[in-house]
C-alpha cells in the first residue's frame, strides 16, 4: 500500500506514461464514444495523465462499492437502481446523446478508462474477477434499463450479437408455443418481435421459465432483451479478466502504476474515504473533554472499545491512543480539550509522568510541535475504515483496530450486546458479513439497527437523500451522522444536509 493518501494527488504530477510503457498507445480520436452504453471490448487508446488514472478508478471504486453494498443489504432492483443515481450523477456521469451535452465524451472516455483502470487491477486473483463481474453486470444492468428507448436499441443493433431473429413463418407456426412460454401474451403474434439463442446464454430467462426451448435454442421475446444482453456483458467480462489475469505477470511493471493498481484492489476490502473537516465538524455542538462519555454513544464500536478500554484500566497503548485522538480531533475536540481529556483519563499516573510521557505525543498528533514534516503543522489526519483494517493489526493488550476483523465472533458479539445490540438477527448477519470480510457491510448493518426509527423518520420525511445514507466508511462520518439522526429536532436543517463525507 502506497503511504500518502490515495484521493490527494499531487497536482505536479501531470505526468504523461512513458510511451514505452503504457497501456493506451494512441491519441484518443474525438467523437469515438458513439453509445451511453458500452460492453467494453475495445481497449482505451488514448494518452492520460497519471492523475486521471488515479482519480477515475477511485471514482469507479465508489460506485462500485456502493453497489456491492447493496446487493448485500438484499436491496431489490428498483431500490438500488433509486440508490445509485445521485452516486452515478456524481461520481460515473453518463448523459443521453439526445442532450447534446458538450461533456458526453469527455464522460464516456472516464467511463471507458475507468473499467479498464480497475480491471487491470481486479484481475490478480479469481475473487476479486469474480466480485469485480458480478459488480460491472449489475452496474450495466442499471444503465442499460435507464437507458433511451432508441438509444439501447441502437446500440444492441450495433453490437452483433449472436442471435437470430425468427422470421414469421417460423413464428406462426410456434405460435401456441411462444404465446404459452409469455404467459398469453401477445395475443397478435405480429405484435412482438422474437429471437433464437443458445439457451446457455440466458439462464435466468430460462430458470423462470420466460423462453420456449426447442433444439437446443430459448426463444426469447423481445420484451426480454434484457435478459438477453446482461448475461452476454458478463460473459465476454469474465472472459476477458481471465486473459487480463493471464497478461498481468508479463506487463511491464511501472513503478508509479503498480502501487496505484495494488491499493485500488486493497481498497475492495472496504472503500477508502479522505477526511474534511469542514464536513465532519459539527457547528455548534458541545464537544468537550467533559462531555466525551455522553458522545460516546454516537461513536462506532471501534471508537467505543477503545473508550470502554480507558475507562476500565485508565491506559491505552501507543496506537490505541493514536487512533483515538485522531478520531477525537475529527469530531471537533481542541487540543486543549484533548490533554484535558487524556490527563483525567490517565487517572492512575503523577502530572509530572503524563507530561514526559504522554503529552508531546497529543500535542504531534494535532500539529502542535514536529514542524513542516508533520502535515505543515495541521497534525495528522483521522484514521479511514480501510487505514484502521489495513495496518498495524492490534496485538496482546492492544485495544486498537477493527473489531469487525480483529475480535473473534464471540468476542464480537459480546461487545456488540454490551452496546445494545441484542437482536438475533442483527447478530447473524454480522457474523455472515464477517465470515465474507465485508467487515465494512457488518458495521453498517449495526448503524441501520441502532438507527432504524431515526433512518426511517428522515426517509418518510424525505429531509435526507440517498447520497446521505450511503455507506459509511470511516469512523468519524459514522459519528456525525449518528449524532445527526439522534439530535434531529436540535440541529439545524442546514447542519443536517452536510452530513455526507467528501471523498
Amino acid at each position: 500500500m502506497i503511504k500518502r493518501d490515495i484521493n490527494r494527488v499531487d497536482a505536479n504530477r501531470r505526468t504523461i506514461l512513458n510511451p514505452a510503457r503504457k497501456q493506451f498507445a494512441t491519441k484518443a480520436v474525438e467523437g469515438e464514444y458513439t453509445h451511453r452504453l458500452n460492453f467494453y471490448k475495445d481497449t482505451p487508446k488514448g494518452d492520460i495523465t497519471l492523475e486521471q488514472f488515479e482519480q477515475w478508478a477511485i471514482d469507479r471504486l465508489r460506485v462500485l462499492a456502493e453497489l456491492e453494498a447493496c446487493q448485500f443489504r438484499n436491496k431489490n432492483s428498483v431500490e438500488t437502481a433509486a440508490h445509485m443515481k445521485p452516486l452515478l450523477d456524481k461520481y460515473l456521469p453518463l448523459s443521453a446523446s439526445t442532450l447534446n451535452s458538450p461533456s458526453i465524451q469527455s464522460e464516456r472516455q472516464k467511463d471507458h478508462y475507468s473499467h479498464f483502470i480497475l480491471r487491470l487491477a481486479f484481475s490478480s486473483t479469481e475473487d476479486l474477477r469474480r466480485r469485480f463481474a458480478r459488480v460491472e453486470t449489475s452496474l450495466f444492468r442499471i444503465r442499460f434499463q435507464a437507458d433511451d428507448a432508441r438509444e439501447r436499441q441502437s446500440f444492441v443493433e450495433n453490437m452483433g450479437l449472436e442471435w437470430e431473429t425468427v422470421g414469421d413463418e417460423e413464428k406462426m407456426a410456434l405460435s401456441e408455443e411462444l404465446r404459452a412460454a409469455g404467459g398469453g401474451y401477445p395475443k397478435r403474434m405480429e405484435d412482438e418481435s422474437w429471437f433464437k439463442v443458445d439457451w446457455e446464454k440466458v439462464p435466468e430467462l430460462v430458470e423462470g421459465r420466460r423462453v420456449f426451448l426447442k433444439g437446443g435454442k430459448a426463444y426469447v421475446p423481445g420484451r426480454e432483451q434484457l435478459g438477453l444482453v446482461v448475461p452476454e456483458f458478463n460473459s465476454r467480462l469474465e472472459k476477458a479478466l481471465e486473459v487480463t489475469s493471464r497478461a498481468l505477470p508479463r506487463l511491464d511493471e511501472d513503478d508509479r502504476l503498480t502501487p496505484i493498481l495494488n491499493h485500488l484492489s486493497q481498497n475492495f476490502t472496504t472503500p477508502d474515504a479522505s477526511y474534511n473537516s469542514s464536513t465532519t465538524s459539527l457547528h455548534g455542538a458541545d464537544i468537550s473533554a467533559r462531555n466525551v462519555d455522553g458522545l460516546s454513544s454516537s461513536f462506532p464500536i471501534c471508537m467505543q472499545h477503545l473508550h470502554r478500554s480507558l475507562r476500565r484500566d485508565a491506559h491505552l497503548k501507543h496506537y490505541g491512543r493514536l487512533q483515538y485522538t485522531l478520531f477525537l480531533k475529527g469530531i471537533g475536540l481542541n487540543l486543549e480539550e484533548c490533554l484535558v481529556f487524556w490527563r483525567t483519563g490517565f487517572s492512575k499516573i503523577t502530572d509530572d509522568q503524563f507530561n514526559k510521557e504522554y503529552r508531546y505525543n497529543v500535542r504531534h498528533a494535532y500539529g502542535d510541535v514536529g514542524g513542516d514534516g508533520n502535515r505543515r503543522g495541521n497534525g495528522y489526519s483521522p484514521f479511514s475504515c480501510q487505514k484502521i483494517l489495513m495496518e498495524h493489526p492490534p496485538g496482546p493488550g492492544e485495544a486498537h483496530g477493527c473489531p469487525y476483523r480483529h475480535f473473534s465472533m464471540d468476542n464480537l458479539s459480546a461487545l456488540l450486546q454490551q452496546v445494545g445490540v441484542k437482536d438475533q438477527e442483527v447478530l447473524r448477519g454480522v457474523k455472515e458479513d464477517k465470515e465474507k470480510q465485508k467487515f465494512h457491510l457488518a458495521c453498517n448493518r449495526v448503524f441501520d439497527y441502532v438507527h432504524k426509527q431515526e433512518i426511517k423518520k428522515v426517509k418518510d420525511d424525505g429531509t435526507w437523500t440517498s447520497n446521505q445514507l450511503e455507506t459509511l466508511v470511516h469512523p468519524n462520518e459514522y459519528f456525525k451522522r449518528s449524532y445527526l439522526l439522534k439530535n434531529l429536532d436540535k440541529v439545524p436543517k442546514v447542519e443536517q444536509g452536510d452530513v455526507e463525507m467528501k471523498g
